[in-house]
């Protein structure tokens, strides 16, 4: 009888020495919960693994998070370069080395004769990770640099993919797809009852709950389904502390952040023959709120679960001089990375980011409007 694929990825996990579980700089949070909740089972399990996110910054509203501050933001240490000796003709008196003009040297010195070029031999390690997991990652050029700099192990290692997007590309060796999940983390979820119930304690039930409650607006957004809410029920019977993610993740907004949101919503325009509701602001609005890019990410939640006849949420702002961030997004089943294609966007269907270079804030607006309105229907 042939194993399901949670079964294939049970048996994957369990073969594995050392796990690297990786993810996307865009996250919402759902990959960075659905990735802790995957390293809080392997510690409970003594297995080893590490959570790597290209540039990761801890978002201060996810710090409750069990191994949250274990997220390394690089891969290092992949393999070791190997100096093999052959000493069956002499014994090694000393070996030592020094760095100098960017240059190692490494001196071996035998107790008697000579050790030539023909006793050398050098080597490489195997990879340090032999399984690789990934969690709402489309496709692994969207790792950026993790993946660039480092394709020999992604071509070597392994793949589960997990995931719950339709526009996933399912390079995995064993692919957890599952379209009608709002979330990874219920995957996750259904993946550790499969394989290790029992593991399911309050700060595991806690991580995943979080990752679903992020995922579909704190159960507002219209992704939400029957299935969602008998999971969310389960994980908070097993000690999931629903207080204890509303309160980090929506009752502790800075005063700099809601600054930032009430410039923002001043600068609120809509386009109801589209579906359009967007703002922008400039260098000054941060500068006077004190807020960051980081929090136009809360703005993007408030306006979806705030504005139901929106189709589109588009949030434009200044870097730098002539350069401008945009965030496009939808809840609405509508491809954002389809919807603004021309301006290059990277990120998933539901929420994608892209630059635009050499214009002004209104002028890079309006390139964004037009964009819009070109790709969506005319009521």
């Amino acid at each position: 009888m042939a194993l399901s694929d949670f079964q294939q990825a049970e048996l994957l996990i369990k073969n594995s020495k050392y796990i690297l579980l990786i993810f996307n700089s865009r996250d919402n949070g759902d990959a960075l919960s659905s990735a802790l909740a995957m390293k809080t089972l392997f510690e409970k399990q003594h297995r080893e693994a590490d959570v790597v996110c290209g540039d990761f910054k801890a978002p201060k509203q996810f710090s409750f998070l069990p191994y949250i501050g274990s997220v390394k933001s690089a891969l290092a240490n992949l393999q070791k370069f190997i100096i093999k000796v052959d000493v069956s003709k002499t014994a090694i008196e000393s070996l030592s080395y020094d760095i100098k003009d960017s240059t190692l040297s490494i001196y071996v010195t035998p107790k008697d004769g000579i050790i030539g070029k023909n006793e050398l031999r050098t080597a490489q390690s195997t990879f340090k990770y032999d399984l690789i997991i990934t969690f709402n990652t489309p496709d692994l050029e969207s790792l950026g640099a993790t993946y660039l700099n480092n394709t020999d192990l992604f071509f070597r290692a392994p793949i589960i993919a997990i995931d719950h997007l339709p526009n996933n590309e399912r390079y995995g060796k064993i692919n957890l797809i599952d379209l009608a999940a709002t979330s990874s983390a219920e995957i996750i979820y259904k993946l550790i009852k499969e394989i290790d119930e029992q593991r399911l304690d309050a700060d595991l039930c806690t991580t995943l709950l979080a990752g679903i409650t992020v995922a579909t607006g704190s159960f507002k957004n219209s992704n939400m389904s029957p299935a969602t809410m008998q999971i969310a029920s389960d994980l908070m019977s097993r000690g999931a502390d629903l207080e204890k993610i509303m309160q980090n993740l929506y009752r502790t907004r800075s005063i700099a952040t809601l600054r930032l949101w009430g410039q923002a919503l001043s600068h609120l325009q809509s386009n109801p023959k589209i579906g359009l509701v967007s703002t922008s602001l400039t260098h000054d609005d941060f500068s006077r709120s004190g807020g960051t890019p980081d929090d136009l990410r809360g703005i993007i939640d408030e306006l979806i679960s705030n504005s139901p006849e929106a189709k589109i949420i588009l949030v434009l702002y200044e870097i730098e001089k002539s350069k401008i961030g945009g965030i496009i997004a939808s809840e609405k089943n509508f491809d954002v990375l389809h919807v603004a294609r021309s301006l290059h966007p990277d990120g998933t269907k539901r929420l994608a980011h892209f630059i635009i270079l050499e214009k002004t804030l209104r002028e890079a607006e309006e390139i964004a409007m037009n964009t819009i309105a070109e790709a969506m229907p005319q009521k």
